[in-house]
């Protein structure tokens, strides 16, 4: 009887690796985006030659254009995935452009016009006995540095206890009131505060009062709601841990916000209060009919009208006399400062955030 060896088993065949059609696909070189938008912005140019736009409608003509020619190209060579990708990214980085196309604009104008006035004779005297050419800003710079410093007095332990209060004590209905209220005012138009402060303020002293410490209280409802938005956030971040620990080492609770909460959020605190401050030093309204305006240097906040630069800005602007020119370009200095104060407490803020954030290193 013989036995039959049955026979082997074919080799399995192995297929051919699957490749997927979008890696198949062949893909636009890296310069491909940059010379599609440049195109568009030639096409556009070309455009604005024969209707004469201006540089705003160059510039959209040139996104829109520049935005859909690559998703078509895309689509066509690397498939409707890869295209979709391109459209999303083109759409955020044009809407990044044009966003920043009119902040540039603004600080290239004011710098560009303010510069021409930036002196010492701008900064060291006042429009005393100056109907023309001449004059400065001081006894503005200075109305403006005082108002703002007493503005910041008063903001600052009122909005800064109220979120202590909302972040480790409060609870129930009046936190939700308190809360609810400072989101109003969050909201509050800058003249109703300017109109509130010389009501209270006429209320005692009599219609017609104009004071520096007017203005301070009516920026003072301003930036109270912000500093308590600000610090509200910044005491939430604070790891419940740390409070933890020291109520188990017996700490009292106001100790305890002293001693470890206070200090572990000082770096937001100081950001957000300065932030705060930066909000507040370019009102003009509330400061129009609380504060006023004069020639003279004033640097008494209890005593008569004091001079601001948004006030002063203003009022070189709309009544800049005969021949007008000299007072626009007061004008135009006395903003280009007011953007350089700001920039300053911005960059101020960014410090205060990184060096004194705690550490995370042992």
């Amino acid at each position: 009887m013989s036995t039959r060896t049955p026979p082997a088993p074919a080799a399995p065949t192995s297929a051919p690796p699957a490749t997927s059609t979008a890696a198949s696909r062949p893909k636009l070189p890296r310069w491909a985006p940059w010379a599609v938008f440049a195109a568009a912005a030639v096409a556009a140019f070309l455009v604005g030659r024969l209707t004469s736009p201006n540089l705003a409608l160059l510039v959209i003509y040139t996104v829109v254009l520049g935005t859909v020619v690559l998703y078509v190209v895309s689509r066509v060579v690397e498939g409707p995935r890869k295209a979709t990708d391109r459209l999303v990214t083109s759409v955020v980085y044009s809407a990044f452009g044009i966003a920043m196309v009119p902040l540039l604009s603004l600080v290239y104008e004011v710098t560009r016009r303010g510069a021409e006035r930036l002196d010492g004779e701008f900064l060291n005297s006042s429009l005393v006995g100056i109907t023309g050419e001449g004059g400065g800003a001081y006894h503005a710079i200075m109305g403006t540095l005082i108002i703002t410093a007493l503005t910041t007095l008063i903001s600052v332990p009122i909005g800064l206890l109220t979120a202590i209060y909302l972040v480790e004590y409060g609870n129930g209905r009046l936190k939700k009131a308190i809360t609810f209220l400072v989101d109003v005012m969050t909201g509050i138009p800058s003249i109703v505060a300017g109109l509130f402060a010389y009501a209270l303020f006429a209320l005692f002293l009599g219609p017609g009062i104009r004071l520096g410490i007017a203005g301070a209280v009516a920026l003072s409802v301003l930036m109270i709601p912000v500093v308590v938005r600000s610090a509200e956030e910044v005491l939430k971040l604070v790891p419940n841990e740390l409070r933890e620990a020291a109520y188990a080492l017996g700490v009292p609770r106001w100790r305890t916000i002293v001693k470890v909460v206070l200090p572990t959020a000082v770096a937001g605190l100081g950001a957000g209060i300065t932030l705060a401050i930066a909000r507040v030093i370019g009102e003009t309204a509330p400061l129009l009919i609380t504060v006023g305006i004069t020639n003279a240097t004033n640097l008494d906040p209890f005593d008569s009208r004091m001079a601001t630069l948004p006030v002063y800005a203003y009022y070189q602007l709309t009544q800049p006399g005969v021949p007008p020119e000299f007072a626009i370009d007061r004008a135009w200095t006395a903003a280009l400062i007011l953007i350089i104060l700001v920039m300053g407490l911005n960059v101020v803020a960014r410090l205060i955030s990184r060096f004194f954030a705690p550490k995370n290193s042992r």
